[in-house]
């Protein structure tokens, strides 16, 4: 019987013990040590902690008092609390049944820096000597950068993973550089700190950076909103499709190859003829070098009992353009994209211990082909495995052409059901954790990955500054952006990115308190990604400092298009933002085309005639109605104001574009 309520005791205290241990306070990741808070305004702390604790939140700036709520029945609590003007360091103080310092706070401008590649593009991506001085000069504590890490996610988060950093040399490395030279050029000149939250992510669409309930609003994207409400009978159709696809493929490409008829990647084949080759190595200056379309690439690797009886993954790196691989004669997998590193699960149930064949056939589809990448790109070993833990399958391979000539490409990879690109995806998981943290404002570089759907882009970009706006709850706030800078695309003459940066100037008057930053100068006909992010960055916060800060006489923004006159056997074009005046660098205005009645654009002959107007004309046009100006996806043009910003592309028509 005593065992009996000494084994009771143990188990009432246990319960008693279980029922008072409460949750600690909690915050989310956007508040740190070494945050930035805005100043001058009500910001809004919040958390997590035990339903019906008690929590107290006091800035060290606070003579009295502080914040004091209750956490909810769900455990969240928020307060708000007035911020100074801009200094510091400042302690914030959260107290609930444990206690929460955060240091070195300082309070100042925050800006949220948003978008694609061009946005997330870092330092340590960037070869000129302007990024290097750049880096290493960026010796600013009252600097602060955040940036949050990329996730996915169907429904809104409460969360994001990232951390603020002071700036420094070693810290701005691997930061925007778009985002820090603004944030750079608002510090010098304002003289307050800068709270720098950066949340992009590369090829991604504004639709993925958008909520449901805006995208319901906006119409065109309810079949998409519906598919991810079950993303597990969506992939699994895909799937289905995509394999069906490449199985039809392979069958075209047996018609013109015989390494695919005759199953060159069979380890049984007989490849004593070939030619040898060191890898990695693309083909220029080989037998190669010519050629367009398919070669076969053989090797022998040995693996040891311990590595053939369970997964590997084998490494080859980037590879030009299209590789399929087979190990000891099973099809591995394929990969598209002339960039992307090459990386293959191998199922021990391919694997043999000794001698393992590993065929790869690659297809060039234009320019130069071949293996990219180092020799350490090249590898075989254990799952995730670092470098030296592996074997090389570098160097000597055998090959043979089995095809010149033009390839079909394969169907695109089997899409997941939710990736970085699904609608909501990227706003759920990457900008409603900061919600409801108080910003300055947001700057935008994006808009490429949207350019083929350019005429639905003119609603809904506009329809996700209005979302975001609403989401924050901070009325109007200032949202600056970066019109996408002239790239060939494949096709320097088609016109699909020169339709969005249309729809990026239209949103100039769809929605209010926005600004446009022109890039028109900068663009680099062969990559997508322009060295130069220090004009990005200048002229965004041009229009931060005039319209957003209120500082006199700056010119803001490039020659924008405002209205059209035909004056006989020309036209008069008027423009905005001119500054003292219109300019033509380097000489004779150039990228101006003209069309009559016809519609047939010509290049056309292309004066300066006022301080804020051009007169277009072409004798091959007598009777002119329309002009347009560096309306393509590539071009250079030369029309400025006198302070250096160059002018937008436009049209005059709205003629529909074939």
């Amino acid at each position: 019987m005593g065992t009996m309520r000494w084994s009771l005791w143990i188990v009432f205290a246990v319960c008693l013990t279980a029922a008072t241990v409460t949750a600690d306070v909690r915050l989310p990741a956007v508040f740190s040590d070494q945050m930035v808070l805005q100043q001058r305004s009500s910001v809004v702390v919040w958390g997590w902690a035990e339903p019906g604790e008690r929590v107290r939140v006091k800035g060290s700036w606070q003579w009295l008092g502080g914040a004091t709520t209750v956490a909810d029945d769900r455990g969240t609590w928020r307060v708000q609390l007035n911020t100074p003007r801009a200094g510091g360091p400042h302690t914030l103080t959260i107290q609930g049944n444990n206690e929460i310092v955060l240091n070195d706070v300082l309070i100042g401008e925050v800006w949220v820096c948003s978008g694609q590649s061009n946005m997330e593009w870092t330092f340590g991506r960037l070869n000129t000597d302007e990024a290097r001085n750049a880096v290493e000069t960026a010796d600013f504590p009252h600097i602060r950068l955040f940036t949050v890490h990329k996730n996915i996610a169907l429904e809104p988060q409460a969360d994001c993973t990232g951390q603020w950093r002071v700036c420094t040399p070693e810290t701005v490395r691997e930061f925007s550089a778009a985002a820090f030279y603004y944030g750079r050029a608002l510090h010098q000149a304002l003289d307050v700190p800068i709270g720098l939250i950066n949340t992009s992510w590369g090829g991604t669409v504004a639709e993925a950076w958008t909520s449901a309930e805006a995208l319901r609003a906006h119409g065109d994207f309810e079949d998409v909103l519906e598919r991810i409400q079950n993303p597990q009978a969506y992939e699994q159709a895909v799937k289905a499709r995509f394999e069906k696809e490449l199985d039809e493929w392979e069958k075209s490409l047996a018609a013109i190859d015989p390494g695919t008829n005759e199953n060159w990647f069979h380890p049984l084949y007989d490849d004593s003829d070939w030619k040898t080759m060191e890898l990695p190595s693309l083909w220029s200056g080989t037998e190669l070098e010519e050629v367009d379309g398919i070669v076969w690439f053989r090797r022998v690797t040995n693996l040891p009992p311990s590595w053939a009886r369970n997964d590997l993954e084998l490494h080859l790196g980037p590879i030009d353009d299209i590789d399929t691989v087979w190990v000891n004669g099973v099809r591995i997998g394929t990969t598209r994209g002339w960039d992307k590193p090459r990386t293959y699960r191998l199922p021990a149930s391919v694997l043999r211990v000794g001698p393992n064949v590993i065929a790869v056939r690659v297809i060039d589809l234009r320019s130069e082909g071949g293996f990219g990448g180092t020799e350490e790109d090249m590898r075989i070993g254990p799952p995730g495995a670092d470098v030296k833990a592996c074997a090389t399958v570098a160097r000597t391979w055998k090959y043979k052409i089995g095809y010149t000539g033009t390839v079909p490409p394969p169907p695109q990879a089997a899409e997941q059901a939710v990736n970085q690109n699904t609608p909501t995806a990227l706003y759920n998981a990457m900008i409603h954790p900061l919600i409801p943290f108080r910003i300055a404002g947001a700057i935008w570089y994006q808009g490429e990955s949207n350019r083929n759907r350019a005429i639905q882009y003119r609603t809904l970009f506009p329809a996700m500054i209005r979302d975001w706006r609403s989401q924050w709850g901070q009325g109007h706030f200032p949202f600056y952006y970066v019109q996408i800078a002239p790239y060939s695309y494949g096709n320097s003459e088609a016109v699909d990115s020169a339709l969005l940066r249309e729809a990026q100037m239209l949103a100039l008057k769809a929605v209010p308190n926005v600004g446009m930053a022109v890039t028109m100068d900068i663009g680099e006909e062969n990559d997508i990604h322009p060295q130069n992010k220090w004009d990005v960055g200048k002229r965004l916060s041009l229009w931060a400092l005039a319209q957003t800060y209120d500082q006199p006489d700056i010119v803001y923004s490039g020659p924008l298009y405002r209205s059209m006159k035909v004056q006989g056997n020309a036209i008069r074009v008027s423009f905005d933002h001119v500054g003292s005046g219109l300019v033509a660098q380097g000489g004779p205005l150039t990228d101006f085309e003209i069309a009559g009645i016809d519609r047939k654009f010509i290049p056309a002959q292309a004066v300066i005639e006022s301080r804020n107007t051009v007169r277009v004309s072409s004798p091959e046009v007598p009777n002119p109605v329309a002009v347009r100006y560096a309306f393509k996806n590539w071009a250079k043009p030369n029309l400025f104001n006198a302070e250096g910003l160059p002018a937008s592309s436009f049209r005059t028509d709205n003629w529909p574009i074939e």
